[in-house]
């Protein structure tokens, strides 16, 4: 990123970039900003292809193409697929591109064993853009709240994002509804975010684990009947006890050996806000009952698809079972 910025700010572009990552929020901004800098307010040079396996001679074409009455020719490609395949031609075509024209790609899937992608990072630039630290994450928040002279405290914030996870696309829109919903009120409470936020599919499933390890059943039921109403199917609910599950033994073995942290979130491959949690209840569980959640989670599945059982049913049953005073 700090590449892409210092390009930007130089205003001296590579013939080539590429652009990916899991941080799908960040990710297209710098991609609309490297966009703009190289473009401007020109539109006529401008071509874009959003369409898998979009037409190779087309894309040469116009790259060969001189600009306009302008500095710059820009491509901009999106999803093509062109780095999960041979695209020889391209590769081939890259080194011979005029000085005047620029192509920016924008994938969701690559292959760096693709000839093509080790033909960009030669010539351009490879942006791998990942999810943000804890850190970053919050500074990112203040920032946006501060446009407003909104404040707030670590524990609200450690609420918002335990609500609505750490997908920057969604924080963005829940934080767009409560800057709305405060209006002049400049302390954003933990109340508001009960009030506005939608809260994440996953804390369901920790509300449900929770009441199942509580042996409230009622409790238990009625989230998954919530679920239901949110259109979740079945068997992604049950996709998600067993995960959660797992990433409870998991987080418990952690533990054992010393972990915790920043050090347990990065073993565990969880978001630091979620890996605190998961480890606050983990601690609630004993190992046998653990491992007796997750292999009669596994054989509810098996049992599902092989049509001995439908998938309500069986999550019901699973539901009754775990939720049962051993």
């Amino acid at each position: 990123m700090k590449v892409i910025s210092a390009d930007i700010k130089k205003k001296q572009f590579k013939p080539v970039y590429l652009l990916s990552g899991e941080e799908t929020y960040l990710t297209r901004q710098f991609y609309h900003r490297l966009a703009e800098a190289i473009a401007g307010e020109d539109t006529m040079n401008v071509s874009r292809f959003q369409t898998k396996n979009p037409d190779l001679k087309e894309i040469i074409s116009l790259a060969d193409t001189m600009p306009f009455f302008a500095e710059r020719r820009l491509i901009l490609i999106e999803n093509s697929g062109f780095f999960k395949k041979d695209t020889s031609e391209l590769a081939d075509y890259l080194p011979d591109m005029p000085d005047t024209t620029h192509i920016l790609f924008l994938e969701d899937e690559i292959d760096k064993r693709n000839r093509l992608f080790k033909k960009v990072k030669e010539l351009g630039y490879f942006a791998e853009i990942k999810r943000q630290s804890e850190e970053d994450l919050e500074q990112w928040i203040i920032s946006i709240l501060n446009r407003d002279q909104i404040r707030l405290t670590r524990s609200t914030m450690s609420f918002f994002l335990e609500t609505v996870g750490t997908d920057m696309n969604v924080i963005a829109n829940e934080l767009e509804k409560l800057i709305s919903y405060l209006g002049d009120r400049k302390v954003l409470e933990i109340s508001d975010i009960q009030t506005i936020c939608t809260r994440q599919i996953s804390n369901h499933i920790f509300d449900m684990i929770d009441a199942i390890s509580a042996h409230n059943r009622q409790r238990a039921f009625q989230l998954y009947y919530d679920l239901l109403a949110l259109k979740e199917p079945p068997m992604r609910i049950l996709y998600l006890i067993t995960r959660q599950y797992l990433q409870l033994y998991q987080i418990r073995e952690m533990q054992k050996k010393g972990l915790s942290g920043s050090d347990l979130a990065k073993s565990a491959s969880l978001n630091p806000y979620v890996a605190r949690k998961v480890a606050q209840k983990a601690s609630r569980f004993r190992d046998e009952d653990l491992k007796y959640c997750i292999e009669q989670c596994a054989q509810m599945d098996e049992s599902i698809k092989t049509g001995k059982i439908s998938d309500s049913i069986a999550v019901e049953l699973l539901i009754t079972d775990f939720s049962l005073n051993r």
